[in-house]
């Protein structure tokens, strides 16, 4: 073989070799060319699905192409979770889902994908707290006066959990754990059932989803004692905390909606997402329109959100093992 030959064979494979690299480059710098899909994987109508559509709409505008949200329900969230774990790395099908419901799912199910490592976290979008509320006929007006009553009758609060192993029904196994209560748990198959009966005095004392409970406080159907964030939410200032109110130092729960992209989507895209969706969840507009929802804005940066969803998963997971909870 002579010199020129070889080189010539050298430097063509020099530019394939060239070409494979910067194909995620040039991906990421065309992206978007065509629409993008929001997996919801829950049905419409609910936070996840709210923000989807507020998100998509103004991301339209920012990127240039049309969002699709889509409801793919089911598995208390994980079959959409998992349809977009397999989806193409290329940004182009995204998932916008419970963050609490995705990092507790582990200890309770056998899943197809692990959180923690088979996503490209996004951006956390919003936060919503969950609210403590007692039926009226509870004699109690305080979260350390419920305490009191449960220590004195143990076992003999009934506690709705809207379904087992939700985050309501851990924050209600978390709060009793800590302040050293018994209460009967009743499970239910969705917050709606729970809700319905607590305001009909069938049951006594549960946490909730502000979104969907407050109007029921407003009414007068039930009785509001703290709000499980780390500090007052504007919308209810005159509400304490649970951390203040019982007590309980640092407790905090509630709904932490967040983004997802595949895993191994390029660096430059998940940028590109993160910067857009937070520039639009920082405007007055959405601000505004996630107060009226009982949520605030929170996000962060990819590496941030990957802390908090280990964390989450870590933090659930020792709180199911101690309940010993298993689903029947």
């Amino acid at each position: 073989m002579t010199m020129p030959r070889v080189l010539r064979i050298s430097f063509g494979w020099l530019l394939a070799c060239g070409a494979l690299l910067s194909a995620p480059i040039v991906q990421a710098q065309a992206y978007p060319n065509k629409p993008v899909k929001i997996i919801v994987p829950y049905p419409p109508g609910g936070t996840s699905d709210i923000l989807a559509r507020a998100i998509g709409q103004k991301l339209t505008d920012s990127l240039g192409q049309t969002i699709v949200v889509e409801n793919k329900p089911g598995a208390n969230g994980n079959l959409g979770a998992d349809f977009v774990s397999k989806s193409a790395p290329d940004g182009y099908t995204l998932l916008l889902a419970d963050i609490g419901a995705l990092a507790i799912s582990p200890s309770l199910y056998k899943l197809p994908f692990e959180p923690t490592t088979d996503f490209s976290p996004v951006t956390m979008v919003a936060y919503s707290p969950h609210i403590l509320v007692v039926h009226p006929s509870v004699p109690v007006s305080s979260a350390k006066e419920l305490v009191t009553l449960a220590k004195s009758k143990p076992g003999k609060l009934n506690f709705a959990a809207s379904s087992v192993g939700s985050a309501p029904h851990l924050a209600g196994i978390e709060f009793a754990s800590r302040a050293g209560v018994d209460w009967a748990y009743i499970p239910y198959k969705g917050g709606a059932q729970a809700i319905t009966d607590m305001a009909g005095g069938q049951a006594d004392v549960m946490f909730n989803g502000m979104l969907a409970t407050y109007p029921h406080v407003k009414s007068g159907k039930l009785k509001i004692l703290a709000v499980s964030s780390s500090k007052r939410m504007s919308a209810i200032p005159d509400v304490p905390t649970v951390a203040e109110a019982a007590g309980l130092e640092g407790f905090q729960t509630g709904s932490w909606q967040g983004v997802l992209a595949p895993p191994n989507t390029p660096k430059e895209i998940v940028a590109r997402l993160s910067t857009e969706i937070i520039k639009i969840l920082n405007t007055p507009e959405m601000k505004e329109r996630l107060a009226v929802q009982g949520a605030e804005v929170s996000t962060n940066t990819p590496e941030q959100f990957s802390t908090f969803i280990r964390d989450e998963k870590s933090r659930w997971a020792k709180v199911v093992k101690a309940a010993n909870l298993k689903l029947e």
